[in-house]
Parts: C-alpha cells; sequence; structure tokens
C-alpha cells in the first residue's frame, strides 16, 4: 500500500503569452483635451511578466481626411497616456486616422473613423436599482441614470454613454477620531478634532458596465434609454449627488466592437455562454499586417449632460460608511463647493 501511494509529477508547460500593443482611444467634437492610452497586454509567467505595462515615449498623432495633423503629448503624470491639445476638438462629417510609432520605430494605423451626428438628451433621469444577493446576503444597490432622446429617422443610429467626473457631499465623523498607536502615544483613546464634517468630493465615476444601443427599434421615435450605473457605496448618496453623463455618436464598426467587449465581459460560466475570443478593432501594424493589435480608435460627436441626485429621490440606500476623521483627509475632497455647484 505504501509502495502503491508515489505520485510522480507530470510537467506541464504553459506557452508564454505575447505582450500586444492595447490602444485605448477616443476623440469627439466637446471640448478637449482627449486621451489615448497605450498600453502592452499582460503576459503568463511571474507576476512581475504579468504587468500591464503603459507605453511611453512613442508619437501618437491624428489626421483627419484633409490632411491636417494633430499631435499628442504624453502625460507626466499618466504614463503612456498621450493628449490632444486643449482647443482640439473633432468635426461631425469628417474621417479621423490614429498613427503610433513606438520607441521601438514599429508603426501602426487605425482604419478612418467618421464622425457620426448625435441627438442631445433631452432629459436624463434616476431611479434606485436593488441587486439581491445570494445566501442571504445584504442587497447592493445603486442608481441608475436614464436619458429621453429624440433619435432622427432619416438614419441608424449607434450610440455609446459614458459617465464623467463626479462631485458628492461627504459626511465623516472627526467627532470619532482615534490616531493610530505609536511608541510616544499608545493611548488608543479618541481624540476628536474640531474640523470638518461635510465636504465636497470629486471621483471619477465608476460606470458598472457598457451602455450601448443602436436604433433599430426606436428609428425615429421618442425613447428612454439606461445609459449608466453607479453603485452605492454608504458614502455618495447620504447627501447630493452630481454626474454628467456624455452621449456619443459611434459609428457601426464601433458599436459592433464595443457590443462583442460587453458580451465577453459579461459571461456567467453558462453554457450558453459564447467562448472567450481576442476581439480585433480597427489597429493594424503598418509593419506586419499579421500582428495582433487590440483595442479601437474611436472618433465620435458628443452630447452632455448634467444631473443632480438627492438621497430623498431614492427608495433604498446601503448603510452609512463610518469615516473616523476630517473629511479633508479624504482624498479628492475639500470644504468649499465648486464654482459650478447648483443643485
Amino acid at each position: 500500500m505504501l509502495l502503491g501511494g508515489c505520485i510522480d509529477p507530470f510537467p506541464v508547460e504553459v506557452p508564454e503569452g505575447e505582450q500586444l500593443l492595447t490602444v485605448d482611444a477616443l476623440i469627439h467634437s466637446g471640448p478637449g483635451p482627449h486621451r489615448v492610452t497605450l498600453t502592452r497586454s499582460a503576459t503568463y509567467g511571474s507576476s512581475f511578466e504579468a504587468l500591464i505595462r503603459p507605453i511611453t515615449g512613442a508619437t501618437v498623432l491624428v489626421r483627419d481626411q484633409e490632411g491636417k495633423v494633430v499631435f499628442l503629448t504624453e502625460s507626466e503624470e499618466s504614463r503612456g497616456s498621450y493628449f490632444t491639445p486643449a482647443d482640439f476638438s473633432a468635426e461631425v462629417g469628417k474621417s479621423y486616422t490614429l498613427f503610433i510609432e513606438t520607441p521601438e520605430g514599429k508603426l501602426y494605423s487605425s482604419f478612418p473613423e467618421r464622425v457620426e451626428a448625435v441627438p442631445p438628451i433631452q432629459n436624463l433621469q434616476s431611479r434606485t436599482l436593488v441587486i439581491t444577493q445570494p445566501g442571504g446576503n445584504p442587497p447592493r444597490s445603486g442608481v441608475q441614470l436614464i436619458a429621453e432622446i429624440d433619435d432622427p429617422a432619416d438614419q441608424n443610429n449607434y450610440y455609446f454613454w459614458r459617465t464623467g467626473p463626479a462631485v458628492y457631499i461627504l459626511q465623516t465623523r472627526p467627532d470619532l477620531f482615534t490616531p493610530r498607536p505609536t511608541e510616544t502615544n499608545p493611548s488608543r483613546d479618541p481624540q476628536p478634532k474640531d474640523c470638518c464634517s461635510v465636504c465636497y468630493r470629486t471621483e471619477i465615476s465608476n460606470n458598472q458596465s457598457l451602455f450601448i444601443a443602436v436604433d433599430d427599434d426606436f428609428n425615429g421615435l421618442n425613447t428612454r434609454v439606461p445609459v449608466a450605473f453607479i453603485e452605492d457605496d454608504g458614502l455618495r448618496f447620504l447627501d447630493t449627488y452630481r454626474v454628467d453623463v456624455s452621449q456619443y455618436g459611434i459609428s457601426q464598426e464601433a458599436y459592433r466592437f464595443l457590443r462583442l467587449v460587453k458580451q465577453q465581459a459579461e459571461i456567467s460560466g453558462s453554457i450558453f455562454d459564447p467562448p472567450p475570443a481576442t476581439i480585433r478593432g480597427n489597429m493594424i501594424s503598418l509593419d506586419d499586417p499579421d500582428e495582433v493589435v487590440l483595442g479601437y480608435f474611436m472618433a465620435a460627436s458628443e452630447q452632455t449632460s448634467r444631473i443632480y441626485v438627492r438621497k430623498d429621490e431614492l427608495s433604498f440606500v446601503q448603510n452609512q460608511s463610518i469615516i473616523p476623521d476630517d473629511c479633508r483627509e479624504v482624498p479628492g475632497a475639500v470644504v468649499d463647493a465648486p464654482l459650478d455647484w447648483r443643485p
């Protein structure tokens, strides 16, 4: 029995994955600057090999159909991110092409992307969305934003929505402040602070999914479409929350790409799920047409709308998260309201 219990290890060799250029780029008709982010995809192997690395020192430019060229500048704070000049905006009806030269001298280009017109958001509303959790766990909740639009009847429209920076009234408990014990101050007793319990906090809002639509079912009609979901973390909706929603008119090819990305991101493990696959975008290598390049360069028209969500408008909120400190210690929080704060 002891001899029969011996196990010989079976060697398994996993081929190392290729690090692929990944492009995340969107220019639009709204005010700039507009961002292009370049990274290398992760590989299999050690934890160091799996890091997604930004591509720095690249030459990035956008050219329109008339040959006008705009060079992008790399950010010093966010390496691998390249920005257009602040006064640059895409023009409806024009086509744009993205060109990239990496520090190694490799050349990449997108296919031309045409900027399609998009109607304005007529109205933006919010409603509470409660998500039940398995195993008797407390439900999650958040705010779903719904846009009302008058879809044009003379063309097919493809929509894409993103949320911009958000501002909300942050409430903390400086009266409960207890410093971390140290050798010079071993006390664990609370040491209340005099200020401040109310701040205005700015954050990059985190949309929980891709929100896209095609007007096959509402061409030429007035319709209401879900365009964002912002989860309640116990802090955002204690008073008033403000967020901007951008509505983009994108090309049919860009819509197909985003639809495939959305399908892949929402795979649940069911036998009915589509098999995972590499999704090709509109970027190609000019040196090697067979090289796989990930991501997409989008050019779109933009319409933006702003909404204030108040606590008394919600039917359910999460239990309050307690921050036992001065609210000014929270990143992105200040005491003074923004100059354009008009709830």
